[in-house]
């Protein structure tokens, strides 16, 4: 399969021969829509309704993502009111984007300058946080340790955002328990690859994360990459609902064909609501942008999503 950076090189060439095309291409990035689920996933207490509200691969970077439109997003996310915020990771531009922000003018934004923006997300069961894959491979030093923090981990923490690795939070409403739960990311080392599958190792803990989880209340799982919904292994019959983001919904999208998809089972997880032997994931399409500053037929999105709800599925 050909790289995404590889594709995303060509498409750009491509778009530059039609400007209709190449221009929708350009400025989809800058769009921005709310896409709704409702559900109510199997063995969910009745009369239990949660209201979550996802954020997904950022890539905070000038202009593109920058602190204003980051702000904008903020803004945005707390007028839906929700029960509780989910980022699920990738906060930092991929190499690419780089080298496209220096081309500009732009930049990369300090750690400080938006996990500040984000600590200004509000919810009543707070603001909670994994960590994505190009969190992790922005530092030579922590591929070497296999610890952290990153820097983005300790400038959310300064933002005063929980941050998950394997961790889990406990909460009541009106009288009923849930659990919001972070998975550590499973592409953390790009440097190293486990000889069995040819893929990333990362500080994902599957079983330290379920003995974390006390009680027998319905829990919420974030994970940057939905690869680990196809075996979740001791987790697999206690999540009531895993979301993801990491993929873009593939970024550039043809009529629902997808020709990139970074993940090990290709378009299987690429986006939306999926629903595998009565388990639920929901993969979020994001927000920025990795490689190049384009995205088609993937517009940007905020994901809401109300557990308990009377509907089922998306919502427009």
């Amino acid at each position: 399969m050909i790289s995404r950076r590889t594709f995303l090189k060509g498409f750009l060439a491509l778009s530059a021969t039609g400007a209709t095309f190449g221009g929708y291409a350009l400025a989809e990035p800058f769009r921005m829509r709310v896409t709704r689920y409702q559900l109510t996933p199997p063995g969910w207490p009745e009369g239990l309704r949660v209201k979550l509200a996802v954020l997904a691969d950022l890539h905070v970077i000038e202009p593109w993502m920058g602190l204003s439109r980051l702000s904008q997003i903020v803004a945005r996310t707390n007028a839906l009111n929700p029960d509780a915020v989910l980022l699920l990771g990738d906060y930092v531009p991929s190499y690419g984007m780089k080298k496209w922000a220096r081309r500009v003018g732009g930049r990369a934004v300090g750690h400080d300058e938006w996990a500040g923006v984000l600590g200004q997300l509000q919810a009543p069961y707070g603001v909670h946080a994994v960590l994505g894959n190009h969190d992790w491979w922005e530092e030579e030093s922590v591929q070497d340790r296999r610890a952290g923090p990153t820097l983005a981990g300790a400038a959310l923490e300064r933002a005063g955002i929980n941050l998950h690795e394997n961790t889990a939070i406990r909460f009541d409403k009106e009288g009923q328990g849930f659990w919001i739960a972070g998975l550590g990311d499973q592409w953390s080392f790009y440097k190293i690859k486990d000889p069995t599958c040819g893929c990333y190792v990362g500080v994902d803990d599957a079983p330290l994360l379920a003995r974390r989880i006390t009680d027998d209340a319905p829990v919420v799982l974030m994970a940057h990459e939905p690869d680990f919904f196809a075996d979740m292994g001791e987790l697999k019959d206690r999540v009531s609902l895993t979301i993801s983001g990491h993929t873009h919904g593939g970024q550039v999208t043809f009529m629902g064909y997808r020709p990139v998809v970074p993940s090990r089972y290709g378009d299987r997880y690429a986006y939306g609501h999926i629903v595998e032997d009565g388990r639920n994931l929901i993969v979020s399409g994001g927000l920025g942008c990795s490689g190049l500053p384009i995205r088609f037929g993937a517009p940007p999105e905020i994901v809401m999503i109300e557990l308990g709800g009377e509907g089922e599925g998306a919502v427009a």
